[in-house]
């Protein structure tokens, strides 16, 4: 048995320097940075003195924790830098953030539609140089058309990171193409790879059914929406692919691809009207099974998975002379700034470029990377869910044709969309080589405005170039188209 009376004084010494040493112990590791402890947002706080970058991204809540988890497994490795995720609904408000100083992020997600401004701004370093000096295979790993799309001044001023072909989602209860092939109609081949114009047009013509009030196809009347058939019927959307002045639409095989086109999008029996557009969007229209074809990018394809009951897949865009479609190009902008900073960003952008972050981001099911490997993974392919034919994503981006760098998009569209809308529900078409010259005029004047100190302007509006025509939109236009 254990007793106090056997302890002496040199006992009683021990115990008081061992009490006193852990005493000092524990005060000197509360003053020093301990264990990690986690912040506000679940992560590790970081030691003093490391630098924090901020990557600004726009997404849904499953992309921006794709992102989050990408960085939170980078911040747990790092001794260098805490990467800390700034995020925005969509592209234009963070773009508009960004352009007030109201963050200044160091990496940042960019739509390739606003390159020009970028670069005009000086707001990015470009990244040939950086990423080549950290070994990342462009020609082998990421397509040499989405480097280009990110390129210009002889460098690569971001890197393309997803970038999604336009193609067609079809409702696969509307269309079934063996029913249509047992009535003898026109159907793509059995692989489902490609279809012309003439078997797209059978589709819409089956999916239209009176008694279930459904209509075939719905293609928006934009520059975006039309342009890949123009591209398919050999045409050209601008009269020049590095600095446009115009719009090309009047030009012989452009008019003629367009002219085809709008035989099929005019038809008052296969598209949707006025008046139903009216009620509701073309997109639900599909949702509700009332609509057979749509064209979208691969971020649709979790929003119909979500439809209940919706059954759904996709095939590319028809071709006329040829295959041709648009991309929606997303990039990573590494900030201008100071060197240890821009290097720190790059570090972290490699990352970014790793396989096991891009599959993060593919198992989202929104996102289509453009490193090639991971498209044709499972991660991204996703076999056991709709679409089933997704390879279509994956064979379409060798058929992207990417658009001159514009600053002024918006402008561009807001010039010329009404017009293109008319020309796909007017009740008649008159004159469309008319009506395309003056879409095309009317793009001159954003793309290549003419300088008023030059001679012969006058402020007199009935002067040379007013038509006085009437503008068609002044009236209802026809419900049929």
């Amino acid at each position: 048995m254990f007793s106090l009376a056997r302890l002496d004084w040199r006992t009683y010494a021990a115990v008081v320097v061992v009490a006193i040493s852990v005493v000092v112990a524990m005060v000197l590791y509360a003053d020093s940075e301990g264990p990690p402890q986690k912040g506000g947002n679940g992560s590790p706080t970081k030691a003093p003195g490391m630098a924090r970058l901020v990557f600004a991204v726009w997404g849904n809540e499953a992309e921006v924790d794709a992102f989050e988890e990408i960085v939170a497994a980078y911040n747990r490795e790092s001794e260098v830098v805490d990467v800390h995720v700034e995020a925005w609904p969509d592209p234009n408000a963070m773009l508009a953030d960004i352009r007030s100083g109201e963050v200044t992020p160091d990496l940042y997600l960019l739509p390739r539609d606003e390159l020009a401004e970028t670069l005009e701004a000086d707001r990015n370093r470009p990244l040939l140089d950086l990423l080549d000096a950290r070994g990342v295979a462009f020609g082998d790993e990421f397509p040499r058309d989405a480097i280009s799309a990110f390129s210009a001044e002889d460098d690569l001023q971001c890197m393309p990171y997803a970038g999604s072909p336009m193609v067609i989602y079809y409702n696969t209860d509307l269309i079934d193409f063996e029913r249509m092939a047992a009535r003898e109609l026109p159907v793509p081949p059995e692989d489902r790879e490609y279809w012309t114009l003439e078997m797209f047009r059978a589709a819409a013509e089956f999916a239209s059914r009176p008694r279930k009030e459904s209509k075939g196809v719905y293609i928006e009347p934009t520059l975006q929406g039309l342009a890949p058939f123009v591209y398919a019927g050999g045409g050209e959307m601008f009269d020049d692919d590095d600095d446009p002045t115009s719009l090309a639409l009047a030009d012989g095989e452009s008019a003629d691809a367009l002219r085809q086109t709008l035989e099929v999008l005019r038809d008052p029996t296969i598209t949707l009207s006025n008046r139903q557009l009216r009620s509701q969007t073309a997109l639900d229209y599909f949702k509700d099974g009332k609509l057979g074809m749509v064209a979208g990018f691969r971020d649709l394809t979790p929003t119909l998975r979500n439809v209940p009951g919706l059954a759904f897949d996709v095939m590319p865009m028809p071709e006329l002379d040829d295959d041709a479609t648009i991309g929606d190009l997303t990039g990573v902008c590494v900030a201008e700034g100071p060197q240890d900073r821009v290097e720190q960003s790059a570090d972290f952008l490699v990352n970014l470029l790793s396989d096991e972050a891009v599959t993060t981001m593919a198992e989202t099911g929104y996102v289509m990377p453009t490193k090639v490997d991971v498209n044709f993974s499972d991660a991204f392919l996703q076999p056991h869910l709709q679409p089933a034919n997704a390879r279509v994503f994956v064979n379409a981006i060798r058929s992207i044709v990417l658009p001159p760098l514009l600053e002024g998009w918006p402008e561009l569209e807001a010039a010329v969309d009404p017009d293109l809308e008319r020309l796909l529900t007017q009740p008649l078409l008159e004159d469309l080589e008319a009506d395309l010259e003056l879409i095309d005029e009317k793009s001159r004047a954003v793309l290549d405005p003419e300088d008023p100190d030059e001679p012969g302007e006058t402020d007199d509006p009935g002067g040379p170039g007013e038509t006085g025509s009437p503008d068609p939109s002044d009236g209802e236009t026809g419900d049929g188209g």
